[in-house]
């Protein structure tokens, strides 16, 4: 009976402990990747700002074949939006929307995933010698929290290298 009260009161210190922690990790996390791609700005831009066009090289369109998607507003740019439901927990249900753009420089969205905090994701655009220099990054509030605050340690181990598919594909797609 002592070792379980012993045990009992040592997972809750441990309890108290990793929340306390949790209220000194970040409140927003930043996850960015980049990668030039041999092509205008213009033609970089004219996939990014169309979430329609997002679906020709998301890296999470493999993943489920069977995710539903729909979109509604105008084809591209502001009101544009796209929203999805899959079984499959690496892509789950969410939605995406674009909130602003520079015309072949940058599209900022609001980005909803099932029970997470909003975020805002955003593709910068940069001309250079190599072409086009796309940034993609995102900006997630884990908000109070605690197990949030957790998660976003291991945020960009969990979304980076998926950014660097979705990237890679891009590159593959407007240089192809």
């Amino acid at each position: 009976m002592a070792f379980l009260r012993k045990a009992l009161v040592a997972l809750i210190l441990l309890g108290a402990a990793l929340t306390a922690v949790a209220y000194f990790l970040p409140s927003s996390v930043v996850v960015e990747r980049q990668i030039v791609i041999d092509a205008e700005p213009e033609a970089v831009f004219e996939q990014v700002s169309s979430l329609q066009n997002f679906t020709r090289w998301s890296p999470w369109q493999d993943r489920d074949p069977d995710m539903t998607m729909e979109f509604s507003g105008p084809e591209s740019g502001v009101g544009n939006v796209m929203e999805w439901r899959s079984d499959e927990p690496s892509v789950g249900d969410g939605r995406q929307e674009i909130v602003e753009l520079a015309e072949n420089e940058r599209v900022l969205t609001a980005l909803e995933f099932g029970g997470m905090p909003p975020a805002e994701a955003w593709w910068v655009l940069s001309e250079t010698d190599a072409g086009t220099q796309v940034t993609w990054g995102l900006d997630a509030q884990m908000g109070n929290n605690p197990i949030n605050r957790w998660v976003g340690l291991m945020l960009d181990g969990m979304v980076g290298p998926d950014y660097d598919t979705g990237l890679a594909n891009l590159k593959a797609l407007v240089e192809g």
